[in-house]
């Protein structure tokens, strides 16, 4: 069974900041996808582009289209159980920013660090 963690470091949690910079509609939507998205793999259901798709490097993203803003909020994988989620943004441009790519990867690194994953 697939559960979702969030990386915390330093006693903060990059998602959570992100998430209360939103209002509680747009918050439920986007905990309904990631919920969307753990049902299906955990049922081995295929999973659409439109709610998850590889970036590079072992991150991906959900995909959370709200009224007036695109979300995105990038995930890595731990052994086969657990999706472990970096962070969240609001997407500006076509493709998703290597800023924000780069920035999963930086906190992936320190998170499985300090969790001995990997």
């Amino acid at each position: 069974m697939y559960k979702v963690e969030f990386v915390e470091l330093d006693n903060k949690i990059p998602f959570k900041k992100f998430i209360y910079s939103l209002d509680k509609r747009e918050v439920a939507k986007i905990f309904a996808s990631i919920d969307k998205f753990v049902d299906l793999k955990n049922n081995n259901l295929p999973i659409k582009e439109n709610l998850s798709k590889k970036l590079e490097d072992g991150i991906f993203e959900i995909r959370v289209s709200l009224p007036n803003k695109i979300v995105r909020n990038l995930y890595y994988y731990v052994s086969d159980e657990k999706i472990i989620i970096t962070h969240g943004f609001i997407k500006k441009s076509q493709k998703t920013p290597s800023k924000e790519i780069d920035k999963a990867k930086g906190l992936r690194k320190q998170y499985n660090e300090r969790m001995s994953y990997e």
